[in-house]
């Protein structure tokens, strides 16, 4: 069975967030319009942010990735850095960034 996926996060201020997510994310993969853009993370699984308005600062997206730490370090190079760090029980380690509407992007990691 072939997987995609494609996870919404709304803004209110398209231009705004641009800004802020190309700091967590680098440049989008492409601009859809002026109020939407696209990240490509991996084949098939995307991420992209749309002006909505009435949406706005209700996404929770979780993302794991191999090297947390190394991928915190390359956020932290474009002047983000997470607003929460977690270890969880059997040692998933969590970093979690809030953009300024609210919405949540964690990236999760393997134990050290």
């Amino acid at each position: 069975m072939a997987l995609d996926m494609y996870a919404g996060i709304p803004v209110s201020d398209y231009a705004s967030a641009l800004g802020w997510y190309e700091r967590l994310l680098g440049s989008p993969t492409f601009v859809v319009s002026d109020v939407e853009a696209v990240w490509e993370l991996a084949e098939h699984r995307s991420i992209f942010i749309e002006q909505r308005p009435e949406h706005a600062g209700h996404a929770m997206h979780t993302i794991f990735v191999d090297d947390l730490d190394a991928l915190v370090a390359q956020i932290a190079e474009r002047g983000l850095d997470p607003a929460e760090r977690e270890t969880y029980s059997n040692g998933v380690r969590k970093a979690t960034y809030r953009d300024p509407e609210g919405n949540e992007i964690g990236f999760g990691g393997a134990p050290l």
